[in-house]
């Protein structure tokens, strides 16, 4: 039995855990598995700085999954932190935080800021394990709460991957004030969106794709919404595959509806309530692109993500 381990991805909107046991065969078998809002990104894009309450709700939520990984006898752990401190003036307090709460577990651990490069890489080998190779090449969209990953592979590996610096919270504190948004508002949306993944497109070779697989929150919760679930259903939503038309109409629903709206659906998160329709833009820029580009029709959503591949890397 391989040791059992346990992966972190610490991104702008979220914080999640993934505690599993590997398989000789290159396989996890979950063990635990949570997700939790902390909105570490909150402000970054005005400031240049994590806000102290946003490090203290990180800590929080790190402290209770290093008592998690105690309790499962965890002997190798890696927790990354993306976008969101990549920059920031005061990285250096988070990351005394992380050495704090993870070095209780495992001593020396702490954690580590991965290349958009990594954290793409990383993304395709959790999203793509369960998919059939004669269905690649696979571009691999992780639309996270500051950047969002494109990355283009098959079953003999990666072969292009780009970070594109847009995602839910980024666009939505940037161009979508309104509650809900306006037209004009909107269409500043798009253009960004569009913009900053124009840059994507220069260097991932999209019209070799066969199959788009979409990871992370946002495609996750269009799928749920796509799917009308009265609560989210990780094993409904778990390779769900959507139209582009279906594509289409959920997020032009999801970028329409005020906030009181959106809490109101089932399987929403509350903590995703305020950027689901940044994200909701962002992904309708991609569908049509990719139809664009590729003639991709369809929409698979993947649960297994950036935190499948973090774990696979240590296994």
């Amino acid at each position: 039995m391989s040791e059992r381990v346990a992966a972190v991805d610490c991104g702008t909107n979220s914080i999640r855990l993934l505690i599993a046991d590997p398989g000789v065969d290159g396989t996890l078998t979950d063990v635990h598995r949570e997700m939790r809002i902390v909105r570490l990104g909150q402000g970054v894009d005005a400031t240049g700085r994590l806000a102290p309450e946003a490090i203290e709700r990180t800590r929080v939520a790190l402290a209770d999954y290093a008592a998690l990984m105690r309790e499962y006898e965890v002997k190798r752990v890696r927790m990354v932190a993306t976008s969101a401190t990549r920059d920031a003036a005061n990285r250096d307090d988070f990351f005394t935080m992380t050495r704090t709460e993870l070095g209780a577990v495992v001593p020396g651990a702490e954690a580590e800021v991965i290349t958009g490069d990594e954290e793409a890489r990383l993304s395709f080998a959790g999203a793509v394990g369960e998919l059939a190779g004669d269905r690649g090449p696979f571009v691999v969209v992780d639309l996270g709460g500051g950047s969002t990953e494109l990355v283009l592979g098959d079953s003999d590996g990666v072969h292009a991957a780009f970070s594109a610096d847009v995602g839910c919270v980024r666009i939505t504190e940037r161009c979508l004030p309104g509650n809900p948004p306006d037209s004009e508002q909107v269409a500043a949306a798009r253009a960004f969106a569009s913009e900053r993944l124009a840059e994507a497109f220069t260097h991932v070779p999209v019209g070799e794709a066969h199959t788009w697989v979409g990871v992370a929150g946002t495609m996750t919760t269009i799928a749920a919404v796509a799917l009308d679930l009265p609560e989210y259903d990780a094993a409904q939503v778990h390779l769900s595959r959507l139209s582009q038309d279906e594509v289409r109409a959920v997020c032009e629903r999801l970028i329409g509806m005020n906030h009181d709206q959106r809490a109101a659906l089932g399987p929403m998160h509350p903590g995703r309530v305020d950027v689901i329709g940044g994200g909701a833009v962002i992904t309708q820029v991609l569908a049509e692109e990719l139809s664009r580009r590729a003639g991709i029709t369809e929409l698979v959503v993947s649960e297994h993500d950036i935190l499948d591949g973090i774990a696979l890397s240590i296994a």
